[in-house]
């Protein structure tokens, strides 16, 4: 087993506050994983951060009137806030700071001084007006690959690279009137293609580290020449780079991953340590990690191949990622959220309004793991009071009688079910079947299974020893109930148990 686990769930755009779609997809998972693995006794490091030099940034705050410094502070500041009212519990936070900035020139610079980046004549759409070449968020159209709606750069439907020169019927994003023609520009690219032999060796032998529409959708992507992945810009907004061939040319924001990810480790791990350490120390080749990522699927080109491929090029001085755990769309309602059209549920508002045990239940219970799936506030409401809260009370009330009363006597046939309910979540909660949905629904059926069971002098003992051991299961997503509730850890083996208070839990839309 590897010395610690490197857990990353990649930085969303400092364009806006995370809204549940967000929350639903990798980072309530990237959280549950984290902490049931610390319960194991593993040593665990969880990364996230917010990207500032993504060219939404510059759209978003255009369309809200704002400038793009004032957007980014202020949505830096919210995305944190509301990843703590979600109770997401993150080791290093990435920021904009001159040490990140300085990180991802020098990573960027080892492959230019090494040789592995290339001067290439590429298209793209230019805007008349502005005299500013469109990239990523500044040029909307069509995917070439899958025909969805998009902007350039990737898309979010098919997960492909889209070169802005190749969309269709291209426009520019901040105004679509504007006329837009094709003009060549140098940039400097990784030769991609060079990697693909490697990178398909890699992930053949991690196929289990992936989910079935990633591992369709690489095996889809590597078995057909990769196009050279351009790693500067043209473009005024992002980190400058001081190659002379591309001077006053930015990094590609898509082209940051593998040094974000390497500085949100080292952020991770300076804060549980307290000792600092170079950007790259938990990733160097023999340093006992294992790179798990969470992300959406919409995220895999930059992640499991334009940055594997950079790793691939310096030469075996890194190991590569090994898991992937994608997820799809999490909806509004059954259509996607929309901040621009106020069609959005926050985060932190919602954990104001609702215990955020009773949201992080229900996220899991309908996190978007292979399928898109969507939220309702009935929904919430009805899945949780029916499956959660009513026969949770319930149980409470049972154990609460015996309070006070103890130690009582567990029998053999009750440890043997507390340790069949261990070996459910485990089958979860860990990476190789990791799965919200079925962790929710363990939850949910145990509750179910002791809610109809009497209790009496004769199995008190059992009774209370095996709820106590349904909350353990259920901690790393029943978070502020479990820190309420549990005590010192009897054990799985126990053979007496002394029952404590239970808290009750309030169902959404009552006062708390």
């Amino acid at each position: 087993m590897n010395a610690r686990t490197v857990v990353i769930s990649p930085a969303p755009t400092a364009n806006g506050d995370l809204h549940l779609g967000h929350i639903a997809g990798p980072f309530l998972a990237a959280d549950v994983h984290t902490r049931y693995a610390r319960s194991q006794g593993r040593e665990v490091l969880l990364g996230t951060g917010f990207q500032d030099t993504s060219t939404f940034v510059v759209t978003t705050a255009h369309r809200r009137g704002v400038t793009p410094a004032e957007l980014v502070s202020t949505s830096a500041a919210q995305i944190s806030a509301s990843l703590e009212a979600m109770g997401i519990g993150v080791d290093g936070y990435t920021g904009d700071d001159d040490r990140f900035t300085k990180w991802v020139v020098d990573f960027v610079g080892r492959l230019y001084s090494a040789g592995k980046l290339e001067l290439r004549t590429m298209k793209f759409p230019y805007s008349s007006r502005s005299g500013e070449f469109l990239v990523d968020g500044f040029a909307s159209g069509s995917c070439p690959e899958c025909l969805a709606e998009g902007c350039a750069g990737l898309c979010e439907s098919c997960g492909q690279l889209v070169a802005a020169g190749d969309l269709l019927d291209v426009r520019s994003t901040l105004d679509p009137a504007d006329p837009v023609v094709l003009r060549e520009a140098d940039v400097l690219v990784l030769p991609v293609e060079k990697y693909r032999a490697q990178l398909q060796a890699h992930f053949e032998a991690h196929a289990s580290g992936m989910r079935p529409h990633m591992a369709q959708a690489m095996a889809a992507m590597l078995a057909k020449p990769l196009p050279d992945f351009p790693v500067t810009y043209p473009t005024s907004w992002g980190i400058e780079v001081p190659f002379p061939e591309v001077a006053g040319q930015r990094v590609n924001p898509n082209a940051e991953p593998m040094a974000w990810s390497m500085h949100a480790t080292a952020l991770a791990a300076e804060k549980r340590s307290g000792a600092g350490s170079s950007e790259d120390a938990l990733w160097l080749a023999g340093a006992g990690s294992e790179i798990v990522y969470f992300l959406g699927f919409d995220n895999i080109y930059p992640f499991a191949i334009a940055g594997p491929a950079m790793l691939l090029a310096l030469d075996g001085r890194y190991d590569l990622p090994t898991r992937y755990l994608t997820n799809e769309f999490y909806e509004l309602d059954h259509r996607k959220f929309s901040t621009s059209r106020g069609h959005v549920v926050w985060s932190r508002e919602l954990a104001a309004e609702v215990p955020r045990d009773l949201i992080r239940f229900h996220l899991a219970a309908t996190s978007p793991e292979h399928q898109r799936t969507s939220f309702t506030r009935d929904g919430l409401s009805r899945v949780t009071s029916t499956r959660l809260v009513s026969p949770w009370n319930r149980l409470a009330d049972k154990v609460n009688r015996w309070v006070g009363i103890g130690p009582l006597p567990v029998s053999s046939r009750s440890r043997r079910a507390a340790a069949r309910m261990a070996e459910r979540f485990a089958a979860s909660y860990e990476l190789a079947g990791f799965s919200l949905n079925r962790a929710a629904e363990t939850i949910a059926e145990q509750l179910a299974r002791l809610d109809g069971r009497e209790v009496t002098g004769a199995n008190a003992g059992d009774f209370c020893f095996e709820v106590d051991r349904l909350l353990r299961g259920a901690a790393p997503i029943l978070v502020d109930l479990a820190e309420q509730a549990l005590g010192e850890d009897a054990g799985v083996d126990a053979e007496s148990f002394t029952p404590a208070a239970l808290p009750r839990l309030h169902p959404a839309g009552s006062d708390r």
